[in-house]
């Protein structure tokens, strides 16, 4: 079994719509300011998500919002994160770009409370990012986000669409991995189903009627199959989100959106099918 799940006429496409994967990382110095306070659970959330990817990420800032976009090293998941200025204590910033090792923050952050205020401060005379959190206060040095280069955002017409809750997924992908590896997503009029078979007689399966879901859009059955492993880590996340969008077809990329703070936040995943009978 690959251990991508793209062909390699599959891979040069994604790779197409993705990018290029990022660079070694660097240092440098920066040239613009930037002074923001969070909360920590704010703050956690982003790091954990961006962290089922990847290690180093590029967080750009704008007037009113942070976009992060990461591509995982195989290339077969994607996330894009788009978080308003709203969801922030304070919001001081200038458009510029920083390169940050997420473990850094998230070492600093797993030593508050979800209501714990964290500061993040930078600017280019110093060449480094200042974190206050209560008591602690650390000193990082940013990387060379230059080096660092976030994907493009793929257009995927998708055909079909359902909305539920983030327990009842996460808690159906959960099951699935008692099954294997492969899950199959699929979808038609009726409702959603996830399946998994492990063998010839193991399998494990998971349904949710028109009725028990928040919305559903199809207008033909469609199905497709995607890798446990990297849904399982995201799934976790969106556990406690009240609502979460699956978008896909036959043999499509899996597209799930979901928000958090309050909807100032905004998380888009994207994972390549398992094209079934690729070995």
């Amino acid at each position: 079994m690959k251990g991508v799940f793209l062909n390699h006429e599959e891979d040069f496409a994604f790779r197409e719509i993705y990018g290029p994967p990022p660079k070694s990382r660097g240092y440098r110095v920066e040239r613009d300011m930037l002074n923001i306070t969070a909360r920590q659970d704010l703050m956690r959330n982003i790091c954990d998500t961006i962290s089922v990817l990847v290690e180093e990420a590029r967080l750009d800032f704008a007037e009113n919002d942070m976009e992060i976009r990461v591509v995982d090293p195989s290339h077969v998941a994607m996330i894009r994160m788009k978080v308003d200025s709203a969801a922030f204590g304070s919001w001081e910033v200038d458009e510029t770009s920083l390169g940050l090792e997420l473990v850094k923050m998230r070492d600093l952050l797993s030593l508050g409370n979800a209501g714990d205020l964290i500061e993040m401060k930078h600017d280019e005379a110093e060449g480094r990012i200042n974190l206050s959190m209560g008591k602690i206060d650390r000193v990082i040095r940013p990387l060379d986000h230059s080096t660092i280069s976030p994907p493009n955002v793929p257009d995927l017409e998708l055909p079909a669409s359902v909305t539920l809750s983030g327990e009842d997924l996460s808690r159906a992908l959960r099951a699935a991995r008692l099954g294997g590896e492969l899950v199959n997503i699929s979808l038609n009029e009726e409702g959603l189903t996830i399946n998994v078979t492990g063998g010839d007689t193991d399998s494990v399966s998971v349904m949710y009627t028109k009725e028990e879901v928040q919305e559903l859009k199809c207008d033909e059955p469609v199905r497709s199959q995607y890798s446990l492993s990297h849904l399982l880590p995201i799934s976790k996340l969106m556990s406690v989100v009240d609502s979460v969008t699956l978008r896909f077809g036959n043999n499509f990329p899996l597209k799930i959106e979901y928000e958090f703070a309050n909807g100032a936040a905004d998380v888009t995943y994207f994972l390549a099918p398992r094209i079934e009978g690729d070995i």
